[in-house]
């Protein structure tokens, strides 16, 4: 399905068999770039970026690179193919054709999936805006970037769904997506965890190693839905989405590697007299942001939950290679109840359940990455090994926000808690410092002192070259 790039707006979707969607889109369009240019990477719109552009939705060869402005960039609609044998995979309407129109009786429900995904979207552009100014190098303002265009493209994306299926209803959330703002007291996005600031580098790599990956395993739910161009949305944003997370994954890696050779380089000294940034901090900076993603799976019981997946719109991830129970009925979920006062085991109704299984798949998911930087630790021989902190910590949304507990999970008490709190999260003394070592470097080739530069480029080239052009 090759993209059709002769058209205002890039498409794989014959966007021009329907003018009224056509110009409706293309109304919306000088919005959005109004919304980049003030919200997007700030003081960034003249320079030249090395950015991938998809040129088709094949697995193999479907995006190329070049030097573009953001402002330029080729946004468009783009959806895997149409598998015209597909059924509804799960829920109650499992084995019938997957739906091509939204279900009446589905509409609000639907509408209100798309909505809150693609809020996520324009909400990660706008708390990233900043860190252009204070890139480690040009290596690192290049994905960065990359990361800030495809998060548009995924907006684009919903916006096309709520344009096509929903009328005025989806014209009128399409215009509130681009006047919603993150952390704004008065017109906030809808996640807390999407109004939260990201004002250094190390939590853009952990927003994308954690945060991101819940976007993955969103997609992945909604990639099983039963109303099809939903699906087959998702699973091209899924393409992109993995390069978001290599990003993040890689840069935690490196900044331990940095701290690694500062700890050889000088061994019995604080590394934070090198400017590097001490093991146990970057611990801290794990704990926030991945308690912070295990609140956008919802609650642990969920109604919702249950009635997204009974009505064929929000599946499992891998619902259909994974599962052969695929309506849930008669299965039961045991989990970890909190009552305030003691955890006691509990067997739920499957489908009230959906949230929490969703939620351990990317625990999972995690933890086997938190291996890969422990890897890094143990060939290095540093007696220190990085922790993903249990489900409990630290949560504002579920069961567990009434409570306390420590980073293996353990109930705490409150004074327990304030007593140990900066040992287990970031203090201001702690942020100030990390913000201290947000000095730009932006010259091809150069890097910040307390990240190692990568092993290799993006698509070939090397370290040193001018990804962007300023």
């Amino acid at each position: 399905m090759a993209i059709n790039y002769s058209e205002k707006i890039p498409n794989n979707v014959d966007l021009s068999s329907d003018k009224r969607l056509q110009r409706a889109l293309e109304r919306w369009q000088p919005a959005y770039i109004q919304w980049w240019k003030e919200t997007g990477p700030s003081d960034f719109n003249d320079a030249d970026v090395y950015l991938r552009t998809a040129v088709s939705v094949d697995r193999e060869g479907w995006a190329q690179f070049g030097h573009v402005k953001m402002p330029d960039y080729r946004w468009g609609i783009f959806l895997a193919e149409r598998d015209k044998d597909r059924t509804i995979p799960f829920g109650d309407h499992a084995g019938e054709p997957v739906w091509q129109e939204v279900p009446g009786e589905y509409r609000n429900a639907l509408r209100r999936l798309i909505v809150t995904q693609a809020d996520t979207e324009p909400a990660s552009v706008e708390q990233q805006r900043l860190l252009g100014h204070t890139a480690p190098s040009l290596y690192d303002m290049r994905n960065l970037f990359q990361v800030n265009v495809e998060e548009g493209r995924h907006l684009w994306a919903m916006v096309y769904l709520l344009h096509s299926y929903f009328g005025k209803d989806g014209r009128e959330e399409a215009e509130e997506l681009l006047e919603r703002r993150s952390g704004n007291p008065d017109h906030p996005r809808i996640l807390t965890t999407f109004n939260e600031p990201v004002e250094d580098w190390l939590s853009f790599f952990c927003f994308t190693t954690f945060t991101d990956r819940d976007g993955k395993y969103q997609l992945l739910a909604l990639a099983e839905s039963g109303f099809d161009p939903l699906a087959r949305t998702c699973r091209f944003m899924l393409t992109e989405e993995a390069h978001h997370m290599f990003v993040g994954q890689t840069g935690i890696n490196r900044v331990i590697k940095r701290t690694i050779e500062v700890m050889n380089e000088h061994p019995g000294h604080d590394v934070r007299e090198y400017g590097a940034i001490p093991l146990e901090m970057i611990q801290k900076w794990v704990n926030r942001w991945s308690s912070s993603s295990l609140d956008l799976f919802g609650a642990e019981i969920s109604s919702n939950a249950s009635t997204f997946f009974a009505e064929g719109l929000k599946g499992r991830a891998y619902e259909e290679k994974k599962y052969e129970d695929h309506k849930a009925l008669d299965e039961a979920y045991e989990i970890d109840v909190w009552t305030g006062e003691r955890i006691t085991k509990e067997e739920v109704p499957l489908r009230n359940a959906m949230n929490e299984v969703l939620r351990t798949d990317y625990i999972e998911d995690n933890r086997r990455q938190v291996e890969v930087w422990n890897k890094t630790l143990e060939r290095a021989g540093v007696d220190f090994r990085m922790e993903y902190p249990h489900r409990r910590f630290n949560r504002k949304i579920g069961m567990y926000a009434n409570g306390h507990f420590d980073p293996q999970g353990n109930p705490v008490s409150a004074e327990e808690w304030n007593a140990n709190k900066a040992l287990w999260l970031p203090t201001p003394e702690d942020e100030a410092y990390v913000k201290s070592l947000m000095v730009k470097v932006h010259e091809p080739g150069k890097i910040a002192g307390w990240i190692a530069p990568p092993s290799k480029g993006i698509n070939g080239q090397p370290f040193d070259f001018e990804y962007v052009k300023l």
